[in-house]
């Protein structure tokens, strides 16, 4: 049974699980992003994700924090390339308090101007620290690579000179044009009856006015693969391969979902930690994953490995990519890689807090969620033909783009 969408009165939706279980989980989630700024403002929408805390019109920033740390509760946000979110995990009892705090921080904080200088000075440090960790800020500079002269190629963190340029005005002007009814969802995983919860949301969020927002995210349409190999003080190579993928609307979304998890997913047993890792010793960490944006998506390979074997580990993998578009999985291949992401799947769900973003998520894009049962059956449905269009399309050597970290000239 689909889970209940309702629209409030000012347009924001909300979504709710009930379950029984002392904890709630409740989210705000916002579709806007790191490719909503301006690249003089990169790093903005993960600016106000961290200042947004700092004080409202009635509370200092330390009372926020202990409205909800009092009853054992915990406030968290993220920030990704399209979506920004803000949630609480507590006692199913306390959710007055925590929507009353949520809606407190989300309509009516002020950023003040002595809190954002000392902030400016964390997200530095944070800027730093993924600097001196080659193996994630690769990840970020290969998305810089692969979506060239694109928002979507923007750093979430931003860079030091943007971060030191934003100011009040900025964070306000980004709030008016972004977050706006159409692009909210409210998402709750907790022990409460949705008409109780509806109440709450009526009384706590849906009597705010917005202005009329002006959203322009340009559209990802041009794509040129590139290949950059940077030589770094390091002692291990870092290798990143991968092409634009399918979005979050197209529906081979989930047989490439399947492949990915069966190429370099979670586990040992992956094609890619066998060929590379398990049968040959020649790298430390193999992994692939698959982001799918609103308008296109991401596919990426990460590889750690010895200076002299980053030639050897890419041959390999692309073997491995030709295999998997050239020979249809047999009956038993598919069965077992099915078992395997559906496991993964219902392990996941186990997190309500996992749960509870995703819903708010699918919400966002879809106007529904699907449940555990029905994510299942789309994944029963795949096909090995599906399975071997999909890697036929995005599995084209002549269509990769690299980034490669070598301590070596």
């Amino acid at each position: 049974m689909p889970l209940p969408i309702i629209t409030l009165q000012n347009g924001i939706k909300l979504i709710h699980q009930e379950i029984n279980s002392p904890i709630a989980h409740f989210g705000i989630l916002v579709n806007a992003g790191t490719r909503d700024e301006t690249e003089n403002k990169m790093g903005l929408a993960h600016f106000v994700e961290h200042t947004i805390f700092k004080g409202t019109k009635k509370r200092k920033g330390y009372q926020i924090l202990k409205r909800l740390e009092n009853v054992g509760g915990e406030l968290n946000a993220c920030t990704s390339k399209e979506e920004t979110y803000f949630h609480a995990s507590f006692l199913s009892q306390d959710y007055p308090r925590v929507l009353e705090l949520l809606s407190d921080i989300f309509f009516n904080s002020t950023f003040p101007a002595k809190e954002l200088e000392k902030e400016k000075d964390v997200i530095l440090e944070e800027i730093n620290y993924y600097k001196d960790t080659p193996s994630e800020f690769i990840f970020d500079e290969f998305e810089s690579v692969l979506f060239y002269k694109h928002p979507l190629a923007m750093n979430i963190l931003g860079t030091k000179k943007s971060v030191k340029n934003i100011g009040q005005a900025d964070i306000f002007d980004f709030i008016k044009r972004q977050y706006t009814p159409e692009h909210i969802v409210l998402s709750s995983v907790g022990q409460i009856d949705i008409h109780r919860l509806q109440k709450l949301c009526d009384r706590y969020f849906a009597t705010h006015d917005f202005h009329s927002g002006t959203r322009d995210r340009q559209p990802f349409t041009k794509y040129t693969p590139q290949a950059v190999r940077k030589h770094k003080s390091i002692s291990q190579s870092h290798i990143m391969l991968g092409n634009i993928a399918y979005s979050i609307q197209d529906d081979r979304k989930n047989p490439f979902l399947l492949l990915t998890n069966l190429l370099g997913g979670q586990g040992m047993s992956t094609r890619l930690n066998m060929a590379i890792r398990e049968k040959r010793g020649l790298a430390y960490s193999v992994e692939a994953n698959f982001v799918p944006f609103s308008d296109t998506g991401l596919f990426s390979i990460y590889i750690g490995c010895d200076h002299e074997m980053i030639d050897k580990c890419i041959e390999l993998t692309y073997k491995e990519l030709n295999n998997l578009a050239t020979q249809k999985l047999g009956t038993l291949q598919l069965h077992y890689a099915k078992k395997q992401l559906i496991g993964q799947m219902a392990i996941s769900s186990e997190s309500k807090l996992n749960e509870m973003l995703t819903n708010g998520r699918s919400a966002l894009f879809f106007d529904e969620a699907d449940t555990l049962e029905e994510a299942i059956q789309k994944v029963e449905i795949i096909t090995a033909e599906d399975i071997l269009v999909v890697a036929n399309e995005i599995f084209q050597r002549e269509q990769f783009s690299t980034l490669i970290y070598s301590g070596r000239q």
